[in-house]
């Protein structure tokens, strides 16, 4: 059965840096496009980053590029976001998906998701 588990998530403020973690079982992830989509009440969900797991090729949305980093390390089945320079406009569920392809921004065509993880900006 695939499982994914997101962590890392919390409140932190402007300026502020954190790493998220999305761990797979069940299944490998090393043939896999795994991507971290956010969505923030009201608002659509978007795609955050996303890395090919057979090649480290990586995707980022304009608004994060620079102040996030997209890794994998295949030995532990683990996908990571680290998020620098947040910002409030950051704040939201913060999703990890896998079995898709990084073309897909909006994660339609995703086949598996982790249960989400806070992540608010605040002062």
């Amino acid at each position: 059965q695939v499982h994914l588990v997101e962590s890392g998530g919390g409140l932190v403020q402007p300026g502020g840096s954190l790493r998220l973690s999305c761990t797979a079982s069940g299944f490998t992830l090393d043939y896999y496009a795994t991507a971290w989509f956010r969505q923030a009440p009201g608002k659509e969900r978007e795609g955050v980053s996303c890395i090919y797991n057979h090649n480290g090729r990586t995707r980022y949305a304009n608004s994060v590029k620079g102040r996030f980093t997209i890794s994998r390390d295949n030995a532990k089945n683990t996908v990571y976001l680290q998020m620098n320079n947040l910002k409030p406009e950051d704040t939201a569920v913060y999703y990890c998906a896998t079995d898709g392809d990084c073309a897909d921004t909006r994660g339609k065509d995703f086949g598996s998701w982790g249960q989400g993880t806070q992540v608010t900006v605040s002062s």
